[in-house]
């Protein structure tokens, strides 16, 4: 059976609808445009803050002296991407500098705060190097012990190899090194079988 039998009985209950609703769905309408238009207010803004960001960030990395600016820089915008490349400008410019306690302290930011995780292994792989360099290699490999994206398993391998090399372990180092070829890693990295080949176990002569 239809609910409605005849035209006049839906057209009643259309009217009726609409004088119990009618408010109520006036009111949904203008909440929905108004929510409509917030919406691209929102997105309007999120667009005009990142564009604003991003000439900031431009205006930054083309100075001549972005290691004195960069703290500002990324305390103001510690919540964007741009402040984590921020952070490896200033980075890079403090191992030009030499100046690795600068370095560390910004790819330490790095690790500790990026989301993109890609990031945050590039971040850990240049900072294992610095602690290399500054012969922290306790501290380096720590650091490579942590959890790491998969594909960087044989930057990772290789840098260990490097820590283990630099401690005089050889062992430890010609495994580690076996590990980065093992991985994929002489596609990114030729050098790799050089240092693998410089720890190669010789046979005593007869």
């Amino acid at each position: 059976m239809d609910i409605y039998s005849t035209e006049e009985q839906q057209a009643e209950a259309i009217k009726r609808f609409f004088r119990e609703n009618g408010v109520t769905l006036a009111l949904g309408v203008v909440l929905g445009l108004g929510g409509l238009y917030g919406w691209k207010a929102y997105n309007q803004n999120q667009i005009t803050t990142a564009e604003a960001t991003s000439d900031v960030y431009t205006i930054l990395v083309q100075s001549d002296d972005v290691l004195s600016q960069a703290d500002q820089f990324i305390s103001e915008h510690k919540d964007t991407n741009y402040a984590t490349l921020a952070a490896f400008v200033a980075a890079k410019d403090a191992v030009d500098q030499n100046k690795l306690d600068l370095a560390t302290s910004k790819l330490n930011w790095i690790v500790d705060n990026a989301q993109n995780q890609e990031l945050k292994a590039i971040a850990a792989t240049r900072l294992a190097r610095v602690y290399i360099a500054t012969e922290k290699f306790d501290d380096a490999l720590t650091l490579l012990d942590s959890p790491l994206p998969e594909a960087f398993s044989a930057n990772i391998a290789e840098l260990k190899g490097d820590v283990y090399s630099a401690k005089g372990s050889k062992e430890q180092a010609r495994s580690a090194y076996q590990a980065a070829v093992d991985a994929g890693g002489l596609v990114s990295n030729p050098l790799l079988q050089i240092k693998l080949d410089d720890l190669a176990v010789t046979s005593p002569a007869a």
